[in-house]
């Protein structure tokens, strides 16, 4: 009996026991499946050259427009000089053609003052021919006299509208020669590599007399003002989950310390299907061996997190959210 007794309080005491647990993480949300996680800022030269400069060290942590690298800017610096001296020879075009265009218009004014005297002159020889006073001779002179200027005046105007043309032609290569020069001069300025964040360099594997490629990554910098937990929560616990509840966060990286958290975010779905980063995350339904419940992130911020509180990318966590 005695026997029977023990084996039945201990069967009595696992069944309580698992009665206790069932019940308390039915109402307080737990899980161990978290990680802390910022963002990982890829940063890219947006030109191509011989890298002559490395202004930091992996591991430093750097402010955002804290010089990172220096390409060679001397491609760069020749061509903004050519350019230059385009603009230059474009602008010292349209002040020549601005000097034809007042040439022609003396020309125009010249050529209307002899038409108005050829046309004056016609009109006294057509009225005097017909008294005899002049010869039939002099007044077909004077016709001949009208049509040339006419025509010389004719030729003013074209010049006129010829250089009009020219000065517009070579307005519009200027335009073309300064935004030429102003991306040579941008592409200069994008030498200088500076960093677009606060943060901590990380795995940095770049050096002196390596080639940067446009906008292809070459340094990463863990973004200093992005820190935040992701925990991944049993589906059940989801729909009793509310932005803004307070959550209790433990993390690996500093063991016997509790940090306040408020929920800033539940995800809406989930991949069910392995594979490479989609738009819907994937969270694995198992571990190790032991298959679990579908889980779903939420993302976690941590309230006035002490000043020398240090964060690492990926680190462990554990969150308990409590009901």
């Amino acid at each position: 009996m005695k026997r029977r007794t023990r084996i039945a309080l201990v069967l009595g005491g696992l069944l309580a026991a698992f009665l206790a647990y069932e019940i308390t993480t039915y109402f307080v949300a737990y899980t161990d499946d978290a990680y802390v996680r910022s963002d990982l800022v890829a940063v890219a030269p947006e030109v191509t050259g011989r890298i002559i400069g490395v202004h930091v060290v992996d591991n430093a942590d750097v402010r955002q427009g804290d010089p990172l690298i220096t390409i060679d800017p001397v491609p760069f610096q020749l061509v903004v000089d050519e350019r230059q001296a385009e603009v230059a020879e474009a602008h010292a075009q349209i002040e020549a053609a601005q000097s034809a265009i007042l040439a022609a218009q003396d020309s125009a004014d010249a050529a209307a003052s002899a038409l108005s005297y050829a046309q004056i002159t016609q009109q006294r020889y057509a009225i005097l021919v017909k008294t005899s006073a002049v010869s039939q001779q002099s007044l077909d002179k004077a016709n001949d006299d009208l049509r040339r200027a006419q025509a010389a005046n004719a030729a003013a105007q074209a010049s006129i509208a010829e250089s009009k043309s020219n000065l517009a032609l070579q307005q519009s290569r200027h335009a073309t020669a300064e935004a030429q020069l102003a991306t040579a001069q941008w592409r200069l300025a994008r030498t200088k590599v500076p960093a677009p964040t606060d943060g901590a360099i990380n795995n940095l594997t770049v050096r002196v007399g390596d080639s940067g490629t446009a906008y292809q990554p070459i340094i990463g910098i863990v973004d200093a003002t992005a820190w935040r937990i992701i925990a991944n929560f049993k589906e059940y616990y989801v729909d009793r989950l509310a932005i803004g509840k307070l959550a209790w966060v433990y993390l690996d990286s500093h063991p016997w310390r509790l940090f306040r958290a408020r929920v800033a975010g539940i995800a809406r779905g989930i991949s069910r299907e392995p594979g490479p980063d989609k738009l819907l995350p994937y969270v694995a339904p198992t571990t190790d061996w032991i298959r679990l419940r579908r889980r779903f992130p939420v993302t976690l911020y941590l309230v006035d997190p002490p000043a020398d509180l240090t964060l690492y990318m990926g680190a462990d966590a554990r969150v308990v959210i409590f009901p």
